[in-house]
Order: structure tokens, then C-alpha cells, then sequence
């Protein structure tokens, strides 16, 4: 025996795995059997078996990968796992590690859809740029779908409970077999002619084969090129077409989209009476500020108003006349007392008073007051005035006396 062509079982299973891995059909393998001894783990791991009439192959699918099952599986069910073919090295053994998993019959039509997925999102058209917002208030909803049906009816029902006044405009398209592509395409563009505010694109739940038209290029293309905001709502909430991806908002059931689509017309009412009422209150709070600030300014313009001050200034100025009245007043009494005093003091050395008191006084022929006897000539004429007259007298003599001295003698 040639020991260097000995190997061991890891090195063995190790390089199986390696050709496991780079064979490119079993990296992406879709394989078809019936299924048997199906365990769903704890873990959330699936370990189960296919087979068919010639053969068995071991399969798991991880807990990471169950988004790819949209069933429960059980026994004997005819499936469709797509996935990867690999050597688990410790057992030697290979198995298929399943990432999807359909019902047979759907297999080949979800490759088809998984190419048609990757090239179009590719080409760009699931990018949110190209999305358009659905408008908040519309008033005409278009719908494209089948004119029986549950989905029709769901959506009238609800978006007429919603809000009556929204006009239902539907185009009767063919949703199922060789037609429907082309019958959704023509409701997509007619509906987009005859102006609606935004349209639903739908029907209810089936198998993939039923709702294959949606997964169809061209739907998706009239979809993307619609200047109408599209909603999709094919099938049940676990339903996922292409036209969803492609669509401006996608809806799990046909009711959601009339959801989506139509805003609800009595909480629109009671927030617009909300709204109403809070306004009121706020202009009312407004309006009693601005009237107090106008009481104030009208408060403010009348102190500061020309007439205002017209008056302010004529009350002053009626006040300084009655202060410069009081103070003549007071001025002119006090003249008058001084007055009163100096005509006292005058009467007391008036000469007419003094003649009334029977004193007389002498003037000479001219009328000067003799006050000297010096002045008087022995012979000259006087004139003595007393009280009530003039007399005329002649000097005859005339005689010094100290009147002084004797007085104080």
C-alpha cells in the first residue's frame, strides 16, 4: 500500500465540499420532490426530506431563510426548494440548504419571477426617487380590476364608508389567463387620460399562476410610466408581485388600498370642527389683546390728542390767570393799604385840612406863601386864606417872635 495516497475522512470530506462548492448549478438549484419526515425545530431551523419514485436527498432550511415559505409544509406535499447543494463536512453527508421554498407547479414561475425581480430593479424601477407621494384629500379614485369579485367590492364598500363623496371610477380589466396583462395595461392608461386623483391596480389572493399578470414586464412598465399615483393590491398580505415593488405604494389587501387611498371624511369633519373651535379661541384671545391695547392707545391718544392738549393748555392757562389775578390782587390791596396810609399821612400835613381845623395861611400879592417876616414890607397888601375864603389885608407892623422857644419855655 502506497502511503501517500492515504488520506483521511476530513481531508476527504473537505474536498468533496470543495467541488460541492465550485459547481455553479448547485450553488443555485431548485429541486422537485414530495415531502417527508418534516420537523419544524425549536430553533426555527426545518429539517425535512424529498423524494420520488428513484431517490431521497436530505433538506434544511434555517430559521434566517423562512421568509422564503409562505405555507406550513406537511407530509406528502408536491414542493418546489430552491437553494444550495452542499457537504456537511463532519457527517460526510450532502444536503439541500433550501432559501425558497413553493408548492410544485409554482416552481418554474417563481424563477421566472426572481429573474424578472433582479433585472428590473436593476434597470432601476423599485427606486423610491421615482415613488410619488398618494395625495391626502382626492375626490375621483380610480380602480383597475375585475368587475366581479371580492376585490371590488371590498374597496367600494370601504372607500364609500370612508367618504361617499369620492367618485369610484372603475375600469373592468381582465385579472387572470393569456389577457390580463394587456387588459390592466389599457385600464392603467385610460384611467390615467380621464384624470384621477390616484388609482388602484388589484384583485384578490390566488396561487402564482393566478396572479402572474402582475409579475409580467409590461404591466410593471405601465405601472412605472403612470403620472398617476399608483397603489397596488394584489392578492392576500403574504402576496408579493412584482407590480407591488414597482407600484407608488404598495397595500396588503385590496381593503387597505381603499384605506390608503381615501381619507376618512368624519375625522377630517371633527378635526376641521377641532380646528374651527381652536381658531375661535385663538382669534378671540387675539382680538380681546388688540382691544385692550387699543382701550390703551385710545387711552394714550386722548392724553396726548391735540385737542387734549388744547384744553390741558387752556386749564393751565387758566390757572396762571387766576394766580396773576390773585397776585394782583394781592399786589393792589397792598398798594391800596400803602396808599391808604400815605393819604392818612398827606392829610395829616394838608393845608386845607389844617384850615378846616381853623388855621389860616398868608401869601403875598403873587400868591407865594409868606413864611418869613423878612418878606413882608410894613404896608404891603396879604392875602390871608382861611377855610372858606381869601381875606385882604394890609401889613401895618410886624414883630419877630421865636415860636420855638417859647414853646419849649
Amino acid at each position: 500500500m502506497m502511503t501517500q495516497n492515504v488520506y483521511t475522512v476530513a481531508q476527504v470530506n473537505s474536498y468533496i465540499k470543495n467541488m460541492f462548492t465550485q459547481d455553479f448549478m448547485l450553488q443555485s438549484i431548485f429541486v422537485k420532490g414530495e415531502v417527508s419526515n418534516c420537523k419544524y425545530h425549536s430553533s426555527g431551523h426545518i429539517y425535512f426530506t424529498l423524494k420520488d419514485e428513484r431517490g431521497t436527498i436530505s433538506c434544511v432550511m434555517f430559521a434566517g431563510n423562512r421568509s422564503g415559505l409562505a405555507f406550513r409544509m406537511q407530509e406528502g406535499q408536491q414542493v418546489v426548494a430552491g437553494g444550495t447543494v452542499d457537504v456537511y463536512e463532519r457527517d460526510g453527508r450532502y444536503q439541500l440548504y433550501a432559501r425558497q421554498i413553493v408548492l410544485d407547479g409554482a416552481g418554474l414561475l417563481y424563477e421566472r419571477y426572481e429573474r424578472m425581480k433582479a433585472e428590473l430593479e436593476e434597470r432601476g424601477m423599485f427606486d423610491p426617487c421615482y415613488k410619488q407621494p398618494i395625495p391626502g384629500y382626492i375626490t375621483t379614485l380610480g380602480v383597475v380590476t375585475a368587475a366581479t369579485g371580492a376585490a371590488v367590492r371590498d374597496i367600494i364598500n370601504v372607500a364609500s364608508r370612508r367618504n361617499p363623496y369620492v367618485q369610484i371610477i372603475l375600469y373592468p380589466a381582465v385579472v387572470q389567463g393569456e389577457q390580463a396583462a394587456a387588459s390592466i395595461c389599457r385600464g392603467i392608461k385610460t384611467l390615467e387620460q380621464y384624470g384621477v386623483d390616484v388609482m388602484i391596480v388589484g384583485r384578490g389572493g390566488g396561487s402564482i399562476e393566478d396572479l402572474w399578470c402582475f409579475n409580467e414586464e409590461s404591466v410593471a412598465q405601465a405601472i412605472f410610466d403612470c403620472r398617476v399615483p399608483v397603489i397596488s393590491a394584489v392578492g392576500h398580505e403574504t402576496d408579493v408581485t412584482i407590480a407591488d415593488f414597482v407600484a407608488d405604494l404598495r397595500a396588503p389587501t385590496p381593503s387597505a388600498a381603499a384605506e390608503l387611498a381615501v381619507y376618512e371624511y368624519a375625522r377630517l369633519e371633527a378635526a376641521l370642527q377641532d380646528y374651527g373651535a381652536a381658531l375661535e379661541r385663538l382669534l378671540g384671545n387675539r382680538l380681546t389683546l388688540y382691544r385692550s391695547r387699543l382701550e390703551h392707545l385710545a387711552t394714550k391718544l386722548k392724553y396726548l390728542s391735540p385737542a387734549n392738549q388744547i384744553r390741558e393748555k387752556r386749564t393751565y392757562a387758566l390757572k396762571l390767570e387766576e394766580r396773576l389775578e390773585s397776585a394782583m390782587e394781592a399786589v393792589l390791596m397792598k398798594k391800596r393799604h400803602e396808599l391808604a396810609v400815605h393819604i392818612e399821612r398827606l392829610r395829616g400835613l394838608s393845608p386845607l385840612d389844617k384850615l378846616n381845623q381853623g388855621f389860616a395861611y398868608v401869601s403875598d400879592e403873587d400868591g407865594k406863601t409868606v413864611a418869613d417876616i423878612g418878606r413882608v414890607e410894613i404896608g404891603s397888601m396879604l392875602q390871608v386864606h382861611v377855610r372858606n375864603g381869601l381875606i385882604r389885608a394890609r401889613a401895618l407892623e410886624k414883630e419877630t417872635v421865636e415860636w420855638e422857644q417859647r414853646s419849649r419855655s
